[in-house]
């Protein structure tokens, strides 16, 4: 890679050998994107996770147009065994954050054929 390369490109083309981005890769990438600094980027990103993250909690759904949606859902009680004792355990009923992607996301990821 040249040494005059983007940001995102190098963190791109690391994330790509390893398929998996972190916070702080996300950060630069949308930084670099937006124009802004990484500082700026880490409390808009830190923001908006929150308030998706606070939304759900309090039983909303959140929708962003073309990404997906955030939403809690409820998880019945079941029947369910103890791995190592092999005995019956009941797993309570609870209520589970649950992500479903929006129709561009899924063609981005999955593109027709």
């Amino acid at each position: 890679m040249r040494d005059g390369a983007s940001t995102s490109t190098k963190q791109i083309s690391r994330r790509r050998s390893e398929n998996k981005m972190n916070k702080g890769e996300l950060v630069d990438v949308v930084a670099d994107k937006a124009n802004v600094t990484k500082k700026q980027a880490d409390a808009v990103l830190t923001a908006a996770l929150e308030a998706i993250v606070e939304a759900v909690s309090s039983g909303d759904k959140v929708t962003l147009v073309g990404f997906g949606s955030f939403e809690p859902r409820e998880r019945k009680a079941r029947e369910g065994r103890n791995p190592k004792t092999g005995d019956k355990m009941e797993i309570p009923a609870t209520k589970v954050p649950a992500f479903s992607p929006g129709k561009l996301f899924k063609e981005k990821v999955a593109p027709p054929k």
